[in-house]
């Protein structure tokens, strides 16, 4: 845990050791061109690890000439870089190394793994071997042993420690010695200074049979520290994929036909406007595209979030994405991919996310007083004591104890501990976090922001008016509707309940229609009443549903969606508690409106596109609130990375799920208090653990400054702090029918608090 400016953290290999960097000419290569005499290019910087490291590599490479703007997404660790084409290529490469940061071209097809966990691990086990073998043999050392015993002891903890400190400890010393190369410092450079010195100084003493050694305080120190930078950078890992997600939903190609009337598949990125496109059913559209020939049902749940079909044909528009469900189209393409609806949210997404990824979090903002404290605070105590004593010797040792004692073990812990407590506590209501951080921010919550279909609702159509239908005629359309698998036929088999005995000659389901039945010279139908009734349907069966016999009406059937079971409690809970609750959905006017007037919503919004939803978000965010969106589809993928935080149920799309910071389990809406609740509870024991870190240090400094703690001494007092940290983290638990604590930006006794029931 420290704050991730080049060399902190995990920033390891910060050097492109045994690596060239691309020349000019692989990185023209890679770059596409964006018009207007722009060029782009993306590259892969993998020691991106915060807010800082974003400032610092924007600033460097936007002050480069001929640079026209560069981006940096911390979600997919990646740079974007925009410079004006034809001039001279600027040094983006060797800025990046220049800054201290390992950069190459983004490769889509490289293998995801995360190399920086495993090498974490692997340390972390090491530094506990150790540990744990060192501290062993130190207790013979505490309970008496003769001198020779002593000295054999020490000697043998030198050789456990000496490789173990050098596996585990290059964690912290090449981020400290890439930090000092760039004339800069971090929290891993006091860290570094006080093993190292603590081992020298105890193996002086080994080699002149002394009394005392620190290896096992050097191990130890390691071990701790290992322990809360492996856990911050598990919670910051899990909010690294959605991006990715919602790329796999691009079509790799399609089948295009030349004027000649030749057949031949084409990569996405060398389909042109203008092209014929052959698309079958089960096909995803490639690029936005006209309907040409044919007639089909699409799932445009990227597009409406809606789950229900729509069918489309001649001259309707089609976007990039979207899913062909039942009939084979012709489309004409409008765009190439890289202008593409589906493109253009994924840019979205990027630029939604690189701005939250700016978000400061607590343990970043304290690491940063750290390293100069501890450096000046060790720096006068080894002045001060060889000016009073003269003794080199006394004097080392005196500032070794002030590094260890001051070292940020408590500090290190203070948040990973408590959010992965908190991880575990949601999990037991059966909520998931991805990002440790998502928990500051919900915590700051005040207005929450839903999605309709799916969040509010379950998303699956249900027939609103079964009773007002005869049974024989219900049994008739689920006859019908048991061939098809579109959505509303499901709803209408499904409420007819028990297996019809009607028999047809014959059943074909027609592409965005409907499903045609013959018995004889009967004629049956179940789909869009225009169809079914042979062009005689009036305005408002337009886009009903109609069972009809020789184009004879003889049932019409209504769907409605119910809202999620908790959500009319979910909604009063927030407005207790002072939070705005809004609607922004892709559904129509009249149905955003019935469930706002159900759940007592006063302000939404309907058929909204993705970017409509993702500029409400930010316009939510200019006038100063922090919002949690809660929305489940494909469409709301680039508002859940918009917001300040965001969650989104498990029956969620893909791209949903990995686009939010939280996922619920369980059907009920309740999860949506119930996770504030525990963030804010969460975010008090943060703070209680940077106080006990605070005075830990107040007292403990001037202890170790005055030269009454050794070594050994500082890192047991190390070792307690940390320990106090952890008890104090699992002290964390849900309510249970009781209020929860205010918001932080709300004055204590002003409202904000929620009633939950016990959790079961």
């Amino acid at each position: 845990m420290s704050c991730c400016a080049p060399g902190t953290e995990s920033a390891l290999e910060i050097e492109n050791v045994g690596q060239a960097l691309p020349s000019d000419e692989e990185l023209l290569l890679a770059s596409r061109p964006l018009g207007n005499g722009l060029r782009q290019v993306d590259l892969s910087v993998p020691d991106v690890h915060c807010g800082a490291c974003i400032a610092t590599i924007e600033g460097a490479l936007n002050r480069l000439d001929g640079m026209e703007g560069a981006r940096v997404n911390l979600s997919t660790q990646r740079v974007s870089a925009t410079w004006r084409d034809g001039e001279k290529l600027p040094p983006i490469l060797q800025t990046l190394t220049s800054a201290g940061y390992r950069a190459h071209i983004f490769d889509p097809g490289a293998a995801d793994k995360d190399e920086q966990l495993s090498e974490l691990i692997r340390a972390l086990g090491v530094a506990g071997f150790a540990a744990a073998n060192i501290m062993l043999l130190s207790v013979s050392v505490w309970s008496g042993a003769d001198a020779a015993t002593r000295d054999f002891l020490h000697i043998v903890s030198a050789l456990i420690a000496l490789p173990a400190l050098v596996y585990s400890g290059r964690i912290f010393f090449r981020s400290a010695l890439g930090a000092l190369r760039h004339g800069r410092s971090n929290m891993d450079v006091p860290i570094s200074i006080g093993v190292i010195t603590a081992y020298a100084m105890s193996l002086y003493e080994t080699m002149t049979s002394g009394p005392h050694a620190y290896f096992d305080a050097a191990v130890t120190l390691l071990f701790f520290l290992l322990i809360g930078r492996t856990l911050d950078h598990v919670m910051r890992e899990r909010a690294r994929v959605a991006v990715k997600g919602l790329a796999r939903l691009s079509a790799r190609g399609a089948t295009v036909v030349s004027p000649e009337g030749t057949r031949a598949y084409l990569p996405v990125e060398e389909i042109e406007p203008g092209m014929t496109i052959l698309l079958a059913a089960g096909e995803r559209v490639p690029v936005d595209a006209r309907v040409m020939k044919g007639r089909s049902d699409l799932d445009r749940s990227l597009v409406t979030g809606e789950s229900r079909p729509e069918p489309v044909d001649e001259g309707a528009s089609v976007q990039a994405g979207t899913l062909n469900l039942t009939g084979p189209l012709t489309l004409e393409a409008l765009a190439p991919a890289r202008n593409s609806f589906l493109a253009e949210m994924m840019r979205l997404m990027e630029a939604a996310e690189g701005g939250r990824a700016r978000y400061r979090r607590i343990a970043d903002r304290m690491a940063q007083l750290y390293s100069p404290v501890v450096h000046l605070v060790a720096l006068i105590t080894l002045i001060a004591w060889v000016m009073i004593s003269g003794d080199w010797h006394k004097s080392i040792l005196i500032a070794i104890a002030v590094l260890i004692i001051t070292c940020p073990c408590a500090l290190g812990l203070a948040v990973p501990i408590v959010q992965v407590v908190a991880a575990r506590r949601l999990f037991e209501q059966g909520i998931m976090v991805k990002d440790g951080s998502a928990m500051e921010r919900l915590a700051e919550a005040d207005t929450v922001v839903f999605d309709k279909t799916g969040t509010l609702t379950l998303g699956k159509p249900l027939l609103a008016n079964a009773e007002e239908i005869s049974s024989p005629n219900l049994a008739l359309a689920a006859a019908l509707a048991v061939h098809s698998r579109h959505p509303l036929s499901q709803a209408i088999a499904q409420a007819a309940g028990t297996s019809s005995r009607e028999e047809f000659d014959s059943v074909a389901e027609l592409p965005g229609l409907g499903i045609e039945a013959h018995r004889g010279e009967t004629v049956f139908r179940l789909g869009r009443a225009g169809w079914a009734l042979g062009g005689a349907a009036n305005d408002a069966d337009r886009s009903g549903t109609v069972l009809s016999e020789d184009g004879r009406r003889v049932a019409s059937f209504l769907f409605e969606d119910s809202p999620r079971e908790g959500a009319a409690d979910a909604i009063a809970a927030l407005k207790r508690a002072g939070l705005g609750c809004e609607i922004v959905s892709g559904d129509r006017e009249a149905e955003v409106a019935s469930m706002a007037d159900q759940l007592g919503i006063a302000k939404y919004a309907a058929a909204m596109l993705p970017g409509e939803k993702s500029d409400r978000l930010g316009e939510l965010a200019s006038a100063g609130k922090k919002t949690l969106m809660v929305g489940d589809g494909l469409n709301d993928a680039p508002a859940l990375a918009a917001a300040h935080v965001s969650m989104a149920p498990a029956n969620a799309a893909d791209i949903g799920r990995q686009a939010a910071d939280l996922v619920f389990l369980r059907d009920n809406l309740s999860a949506v208090p119930a996770a504030i609740d525990l963030s804010r509870r969460a975010g008090v024991l943060i703070r209680q653990n940077f106080a006990i870190a605070t005075v830990y240090n107040f007292v403990a400094v001037p202890i170790a400054v005055l030269g009454y703690v050794t070594p050994l001494v500082a890192a047991i007092a190390m070792s307690v702090s940390s320990v106090i940290v952890v008890l104090n983290a699992m002290r964390l638990r849900p309510a249970r029918g009781t209020k929860i604590a205010p918001a932080p930006h709300e004055a204590k006794g002003k409202a904000g608090a929620f009633r939950l029931e016990p959790a079961e």
